[in-house]
């Protein structure tokens, strides 16, 4: 028997994954491995086409995430490459439109942090109450409600009504809270950016920022990269194996 036909037990997968034994029938349940054939017992019997199909299963997960890794596996083994070419292509183009989104981005919080709001005189309407601010930056009243009690918002509060009301400065904030997490930026990285504007005016912070998310995008798209490569490898060993 070759070392590419030696049988393989789940718990061998298990063991070189660090996962277990029932994970890898769950994979093999699912489709995410290639169907498995039974010893006369019942077991399970697999082969080097399953290691490789957890390699490369593995190998797509950091890029294109658990679900269109599990979705490309189980298309590739229900013999529609097709369709797998087709999720990949789509995490491609999901990452670009990241990308341009952080671009767009960027230069709009840029745009907003230079802003210096007049806070020594009111505007020609007064002071907004939450509501007016919402539907001036296309939000909810919720979403402001959940940034002020992450702190990340800091509206005061009229003395007579007790209804917050929104300064120029509290807009700029809120606007800026918006463009962050578009571009999926979570709420306790957002207060130091907020703080450092507040406290010397400079949007260093905010720089680091968009920094900090350009290199994670380029590092999912790294991944990526290797997990189509591993996924060509797989699809290319499967095809000169049924060749033979």
């Amino acid at each position: 028997m070759s070392r590419t036909d030696a049988a393989l037990r789940p718990v061998d997968l298990a063991r070189m994954a660090g996962v277990s034994t029932q994970q890898i029938r769950n994979y093999v349940d699912a489709g995410i491995l290639p169907p498995a054939t039974r010893t006369p017992a019942g077991y399970r019997r697999l082969d080097d086409r399953h290691r490789r199909a957890l390699v490369t299963y593995r190998a797509l997960m950091p890029g294109y995430g658990a679900e269109t890794a599990r979705a490309v596996m189980q298309a590739v083994h229900d013999e529609d490459v097709a369709l797998a070419l087709t999720l990949v292509n789509a995490g491609h183009a999901a990452l670009h439109e990241q990308r341009l989104s952080l671009e767009a981005a960027g230069k709009a919080l840029e745009a907003v942090a230079e802003q210096t709001p007049d806070t020594s005189a009111p505007s020609r309407s007064g002071p907004l109450r939450i509501g007016e601010v919402a539907a001036r930056l296309g939000l909810r009243t919720s979403a402001l409600r959940v940034w002020e009690s992450a702190g990340l918002l800091r509206p005061r509060r009229d003395r007579s009504t007790g209804y917050r009301v929104y300064g120029p400065s509290d807009v700029r904030d809120a606007r800026m809270v918006d463009l962050l997490r578009q571009v999926r930026y979570p709420l306790p990285q957002i207060r130091p950016v907020l703080d450092g504007l507040r406290r010397t005016g400079s949007s260093e912070a905010l720089r680091t920022v968009i920094a900090r998310r350009q290199e994670g995008l380029a590092q999912r798209a790294t991944a990526m990269l290797e997990g189509s490569c591993r996924l060509h490898h797989y699809l290319t060993e499967n095809a000169s194996a049924e060749g033979r």
